[in-house]
């Protein structure tokens, strides 16, 4: 064991009692080159963060431009700081009209507690709905909403009012009543393996929160930023949240996370109490203009209207391989069912060997994920694929 490794396990907090161990020294557009000179292919994007790919040098420049102007000033909300309001400006105008205003935090989890605070400040009540095999984070609101009890049960007692009803089911539905302040659901489903919402349930459960005055919040921290093949989910289904949260490739590589709603909700953390949310480091004025220039670059370079037909060639290239059993996707969200997780371990192996990084799912580990990123070219899609093939067979 090297020097780094050591130091790694003695010194870094671990997160199981066998992590991968890999130490990069280097990652560059789909790549991540280990210090033994191996290459291997980020098949998980750092789980949907790297989008504009690894060492994009838009993003590069616009960290070091801003490192050179000034980094942390104040806590958030105080100053005035150019790359928040033009990254909160730019974003919100790609957005339903109603979805303005972004109050920014450092990651996803933190996003979760304060949209979930913001409901509940906002409507007066309690009660939470969320969905099984939902993940929404590891901190205590989110694990309290999180769908899986595995990961939940040793940390109880966590948030009282929670109620947990199955995706996709319509009937389900009517449990939101006029007691429940907020509906949280990620639209497009990922650690449950990438499951889709059947046609008209985003749309009834929508209607269902408006009926009773219910705050509908979209977790789309995994699914933003036009990995879906629209900028959000919810554009793609056509069905607007009263909270959007965002995190992961919003900060193009950088810590960013953020919630958005509009003005009227927003404004219930103004008073009673006043710094009805506060946090320090929220909206880091580096990470902002990082992710105002990953921003830019999706749309700069017609990312999203590339892939559908990503996607496609990716079902295309592994639709005849025995032994996978089913295929999932929504663009560059891709499970592969291999019906055991035995088997799905084995394959996972397989590919590494193979130089390609893949895992599987917190709530499925029949299925792995193929999510690269987007800039992902079709010369590197059939060299992904040929991998898997060799991987699988």
């Amino acid at each position: 064991m090297g020097r780094l490794s050591r130091f790694f396990y003695d010194h870094v907090g671990q997160t199981s009692d066998a992590p991968m161990g890999l130490e990069i020294e280097k990652a560059e557009g789909i790549f991540l080159y280990a210090t033994d000179g191996k290459r291997y292919v980020d098949m998980v994007s750092g789980v949907s963060v790297s989008n504009v790919g690894h060492g994009n040098q838009e993003i590069i420049d616009a960290v070091c431009k801003q490192v050179q102007t000034y980094m942390h000033l104040m806590v958030y909300g105080e100053f005035i700081q150019s790359p928040q309001v033009e990254f909160a400006k730019l974003l919100t105008d790609k957005l339903p009209s109603q979805l303005n205003c972004v109050y920014f935090v450092n990651s996803g989890s933190e996003a979760v507690e304060g949209a979930l605070k913001l409901a509940k400040r906002h409507t007066g009540r309690t009660e939470i709905v969320s969905f099984k095999n939902a993940y929404h984070g590891s901190t205590h609101g989110a694990l309290s909403v999180m769908g899986n009890e595995f990961f939940r049960n040793s940390y109880r007692p966590l948030l009282p009012d929670i109620k947990q009803i199955n995706f996709n089911s319509f009937d389900e539905i009517e449990q939101i009543t006029e007691r429940t302040a907020a509906v949280i659901i990620e639209p497009f489903q990922g650690e449950a393996g990438f499951i889709a919402p059947q046609k008209g349930f985003l749309n009834a459960l929508r209607e269902r929160c408006t009926e009773m005055g219910t705050l509908l919040l979209f977790d789309e921290i995994q699914t933003g930023f036009g990995r879906s093949g629209e900028l959000f989910v919810c554009q793609k289904y056509g069905v607007t949240p009263d909270i959007l949260i965002v995190a992961k490739a919003m900060g193009g590589g950088m810590p960013l996370g953020g919630f958005i709603s509009s003005q009227e909700i927003m404004s219930a953390f103004k008073t009673n109490p006043v710094l009805g949310h506060i946090t320090t480091f929220g909206g880091h004025p580096v990470c902002c203009a990082a992710a105002k220039a990953a921003l830019e670059y999706i749309y700069n370079n017609e990312l999203i209207g590339q892939i559908e037909s990503k996607s496609e060639l990716f079902e295309e290239l592994l639709s005849n391989i025995d032994g996978i059993k089913e295929i999932r996707r929504e663009g560059l969200l891709i499970s592969l069912d291999f019906g055991t997780p035995e088997r799905c371990m084995e394959v996972i192996g397989k590919c590494f060997e193979n130089g390609l990084i893949t895992e599987t799912f917190l709530f499925n580990e029949v299925s792995i994920r193929i999510a690269p990123p987007l800039t992902t070219t079709e010369e590197e899609i059939r060299y992904i694929c040929d991998q898997l093939r060799k991987s699988i067979i």
